[in-house]
């Protein structure tokens, strides 16, 4: 029930946060290091798996690809992340410099969320 729960939840973000990419675009594409071409194209492409990945982790047929796919997207965007913290702000967002820096390794903790709700595969419990 915890599990199942929390693969709600975080399918919710993860469908939210790729549909904030359309919203506010700029404020995603900002985040993107410098280094990488094609900030917005990049940034489109990060919100529609994020969307893909978060209805894919509900699917039971789905779910463990789209898991696999939400945490190489999460290693992707690291990078993003840590330049927005570099950076201290994200345009069109009134984040604080230090909740900026949390984010950063928060990646590790949605990457060990996912594995739990969608790709680990419970031993002996049938579930």
């Amino acid at each position: 029930m915890l599990k199942t729960l929390l693969r709600l939840i975080l399918a919710l973000f993860f469908i939210l946060a790729g549909m904030n990419h359309f919203r506010m675009p700029a404020a995603y594409a900002s985040m993107v290091p410098p280094w990488l071409p094609f900030p917005a194209a990049l940034s489109v492409i990060a919100g529609i798996f994020e969307i893909l990945g978060g209805i894919g982790i509900l699917l039971p047929d789905l779910r463990r690809e789209a898991g696999w796919g939400l945490v190489a997207l999460l290693v992707a965007v690291f990078p993003a992340n840590l330049h927005a913290a570099l950076m201290g702000h994200i345009d069109g967002f009134s984040y604080s410099p230090a909740a900026l820096w949390i984010r950063v390794p928060f990646q590790a903790v949605l990457i060990a969320w996912v594995v739990w709700v969608s790709i680990r595969r419970e031993r002996g419990l049938g579930i």
